[in-house]
Order: structure tokens, then sequence, then C-alpha cells
């Protein structure tokens, strides 16, 4: 008595586990009929179980066993003849009549005697497996597609001289210098050489030169090894080693250390780089684009950044020019940002007034792309019409301050004329107003950190805001 209640409870804690399974598991007699059919079955299937025992499994119509089509006759089944069949993965047939991806597995179940008694199958939906990989192939698709050439806009004669640089530059592997201000989009044309030659299918590793300090980006660069330094708790590759077989871009690199500088030149004259904490040379076989808003040659003249390296670098120059020199684009871009801002938002906005656009083209865009870009983005959060107006765009565009721009300097217009020396109280109180008291928007545009404009401030007794934002804010 106490063995058969012993085996009632073995029956029921194995159909308790099978039917808490994520996988689907049924089961077949030795007449190729269903015998159990577990809740995960069901859900995978579409079959309930009262719909599938009793029943063959030719109602899931399976598209391959033993790389054939599933026999009509049980008897013909591989399973039944060779006893288990390999993991696969092929295609079931849902009640609904649309396909299900899954991995089949299925194992023969013998009695004491060694007769065949029946059948156990496991089933495995792929179906988020698949839909994942899909979603994979997808991003990895729009990766390429917004760096096609196509995707950088422009009709004017200086970006047609730039589309025919890019196109040169995709079809060589020479070292790429691209110079042009903040915001011309240089990262756009390092991706556009990078996926339209031959290393699009290879890895495209970006580095920030300027963001990080010269300990940091040797790191980030180089690799290290354990111990290296303090905080170095394990071996790390370095991006040179990550891009190895395709490409690496340095962006900012006209800001990079005399110590650096002499790094990367051993490793375009040499290939092969060293972790940091170690001797051991690594050979590399990369694709080397650089970009910077300065003006390299100037920065060689004056002793800041090393010639020899300057020539390695430059073997292919492209120059971006700045915004306000190919304002005939204006219109185009715009355009382009609206879209872009319509699928992102929802919201029905066409175009821009005639006011606005005229307001647009008169603007000197200090910030070039980027900053029109960021302002159709402004101009989306307050636009509540289907043309975006003179208001809905940022103050200072609606309310410019007109500074003189030098077309030999690269940085940010009024860096060489403010910095420091020739701030005084009225512009930066000027610049305060110009930028609706935004202190980082004010330090960017005249080349100091938030800091410096802060002890500027300070210096001088201005308040953090101006007195009608105080009294806006207390209202």
């Amino acid at each position: 008595m106490a063995s058969k209640i012993h085996d009632i409870w073995d029956r029921r804690f194995l159909t308790q586990i099978i039917d808490s399974m994520a996988e689907g598991v049924f089961t077949l007699d030795g007449d190729g009929r269903v015998t159990s059919w577990n809740p995960a079955m069901e859900s995978i299937s579409g079959y309930g179980s009262g719909e599938a025992i009793g029943k063959t499994c030719d109602i899931l119509q399976f598209n391959r066993c033993f790389n054939k089509v599933c026999p009509t006759n049980h008897k013909e089944c591989g399973v039944f003849t060779y006893g288990a069949t390999k993991a696969k993965e092929c295609m079931l047939r849902h009640k609904d009549g649309h396909d299900v991806a899954v991995i089949k597995n299925a194992r023969v179940v013998r009695d004491e005697s060694g007769a065949v008694i029946g059948v156990v199958e496991t089933v495995t939906d792929l179906s988020e497996l698949k839909r994942a990989r899909l979603e994979a192939e997808e991003a990895a698709r729009r990766l390429g597609e917004m760096h096609r050439l196509g995707n950088i806009i422009g009709k004017s004669n200086e970006m047609q001289q730039v589309f025919s640089a890019i196109k040169a530059a995709a079809a060589s592997d020479a070292t790429i210098l691209i110079q042009g201000e903040s915001g011309t989009g240089k990262e756009l044309v390092a991706g556009a050489i990078h996926y339209n030659s031959v290393l699009a299918e290879k890895p495209l590793v970006a580095v920030n030169c300027s963001a990080l300090s010269e300990s940091l980006l040797e790191s980030e660069l180089f690799g290290h090894v354990r111990g290296a330094f303090t905080g170095a708790l394990r071996d790390r590759m370095g991006r040179f080693e990550e891009a190895n077989g395709g490409t690496i871009f340095l962006d900012e690199i006209g800001d990079i250390s005399p110590y650096i500088q002499v790094k990367l030149l051993r490793v375009l004259q040499e290939r092969e780089v060293e972790r940091v904490g170690e001797s051991i040379k690594r050979k590399i076989n990369i694709r080397v684009i650089t970009a910077t808003h300065h003006d390299l040659y100037e920065r060689v003249k004056k002793g800041h950044f090393r010639e020899d390296l300057y020539y390695r670098l430059k073997v292919f120059p492209i120059h971006l020019p700045p915004l306000r020199k190919r304002k005939e684009d204006i219109p185009l871009l715009v355009d382009h940002f609206i879209d872009r801002y319509t699928q992102k938002t929802g919201k029905q906005i066409r175009h821009l007034s005639m006011d606005a656009l005229r307001t647009v083209m008169d603007y000197h865009w200090p910030g070039n792309v980027r900053e029109l870009e960021n302002a159709i983005e402004h101009a989306f959060v307050l636009c509540t019409a289907e043309q975006i107006d003179v208001f809905d765009l940022p103050l200072e565009i609606r309310q410019p301050r007109t500074y003189p721009i030098s077309d030999k300097d690269f940085s940010v217009p009024m860096k060489a004329r403010v910095r420091g020396k020739n701030l005084s109280k009225a512009t930066l109180l000027e610049l305060l107003d110009a930028c609706d008291w935004n202190k980082a928007e004010v330090a960017r545009r005249i080349g100091l950190s938030r800091t410096a404009v802060w002890k500027y401030m300070k210096k001088w007794n201005i308040p953090l805001q101006s007195q009608t934002r105080k009294d806006n804010l207390n209202s």
C-alpha cells in the first residue's frame, strides 16, 4: 500500500514538474499517439491538451525530421528507427495557421526488456530569439544607413566637394584627417567613409580624445594589464585592439597631450600597441580616421602639436564647411529634421512659417548643423500648430547678437576675441542675456569652462539669474 501511494506521489510530482516547464513537452505511445501535452505546448502550438491527446504529432506539421518532411505514418518516423533525434531548428504549424520557429528534440522510452513503449519530445519556442535576431539585424541595417553618403545632407558646391572627398577616402585605406567647426558633422563623415568602404562589416570604434585625462586616454586607447595602476583590477583590451581589422575614429585629436602624440605616432609607424604596464607588442591592422575643430597646422606652428604626427594624420584631409558658408543647404536640413522629429514625436508639423524660415536663414549658426537640429527639436516642444513660427524658435536665434567670426579659426566663434583678457562685464552680461542666462552655453560660446564663467560673475557681482527671470520664478 505504501509503495502504491509513493508511486502516485511520484507521478504527481513528475506531472507538476513537466507542467511548470517553460519548454513544451509531450509524449507519444507506441502507436505514435499523444498521451500527454503540457501547458507550454498549448501556448506554443495553440492546441489544448484535449485537442491533442489521442492525435498523432502530425497535427504540428513539423517541416523537418531527420532532414525530411514529417512522415504520415509513425512507423516511418526516424525517432522510432534511430531511438533519438538531435536537437534541430525547425518550424511547426500553429493552430491559427502561422509557422512557429522552434528547437525540437525527441527520444524513445523503453521498458525493462528494451521494447519501445513511447516517445518523449521537447519543443523550445524560438519566437523571442528570432524577434531579437531580427531587431539586431534591423539595428545594424539602420546603423549602416545612418552613415550612408545619402544621409549627409547638402546640395551646395561646398558639400558636393565633401561628397567627392568621402567617396575617394572610402575607396582607399589612407589615414584621414577631418577638420571643421564643432557641429559640422565630422563624426557622420567618418561613419560614411567606414560604411562605404570594404571595411563596412568590420568594427568602427570611436574615441573622443578631449573627454578623458591623459592617463585615462592612454588606458582607453592602448589598454592595460592588471596592477598597472591603482584600480587596474584586471587586464583590459584597448580601443586600438578592439578596432583591429576595422576602423578607429579619434575625435578631437588636436587636444591630445605630447605624450599621447608620441605613442600615437608609434602606432601609425609600427602598427602595433603595448598595453599600459607591459612590454609585449601586439600587432594591429586598422584604418585610422581623425577629426578636430582646431586648425591643426596653426597648432603645429605654435609648438602644440608634433609636425611629424600632423603629416602622418593628414595623408588625406577633408574640410567641412561651416553652415554659414552653405546657407542654401539650410532648407534641406530643416525639412530633414522636421521629418525626423515628426516621426519621433507624432506631431503633424509640416514646415516653418516664412518669418521663421527668414529668421533661420539670417542667423549665423555658430553651432552649425548640430545647433540647427537642436533649434528644430526646441521648436517641436513649443509648437502646437502645423507650422513652426518665429516664437517657437530658441531666444538666441530670434534675438541674435552678431560677433565677428574668423574663417581661419575652426573653434567656437568669439574664443580668440574674448578669451580671458578681452572679456568685460558688459560683454558677459550681453552674452548671458543672449543665452537666456544659461552659463554652460555662454562658456561654450567664448571657449571657457562653466566654472570660469561663474568666477567672472562673482568677480563683477553679477547674480546667477537675471532679475526678470528671478521675478518670474517667484511669481
